[in-house]
């Protein structure tokens, strides 16, 4: 079920993310602090909410739009962040990159708008 690959896409997310944090304390270089918290936050914490939101709603995961949502999020939360690192790092010219994720995330999102939509009486 998608739920539960998103559950635990995300809590590898949020330990790597966490890790990445405690890298940058030890450093005390935060440049790339915008990153690490759309990592957390994008790809942590919201795949984990989705994720229960189809656990606790079984309908609403098993559909082909919960799938693609499913897939869109993962691939947006890692692109959105690891481009927004890659701007900070090397410079406007990689913009596209963030730009790209952030819209596949705001796609994914959309999709999932539709599904509770669709299933939140279930």
């Amino acid at each position: 079920m998608i739920g539960s690959l998103m559950m635990c896409v995300s809590v590898v997310i949020l330990l790597t993310g966490m890790l990445a944090g405690i890298v940058m304390g030890i450093q005390q270089d935060f440049t790339l602090a915008p990153a690490h918290a759309h990592f957390n936050l994008v790809g942590g914490v919201l795949l984990f909410l989705f994720g229960l939101y189809y656990r606790l709603v079984p309908a609403a995961g098993t559909t082909t739009l919960a799938k693609a949502q499913g897939w869109l999020h993962i691939v947006g939360a890692i692109l959105f962040p690891a481009g927004v690192a890659i701007v900070l790092l090397k410079g406007t010219s990689f913009i596209a990159a963030p730009i790209v994720g952030s819209l596949i995330v705001a796609a994914a999102m959309a999709l999932f708008v539709v599904i509770v939509f669709r299933t939140a009486r279930a």
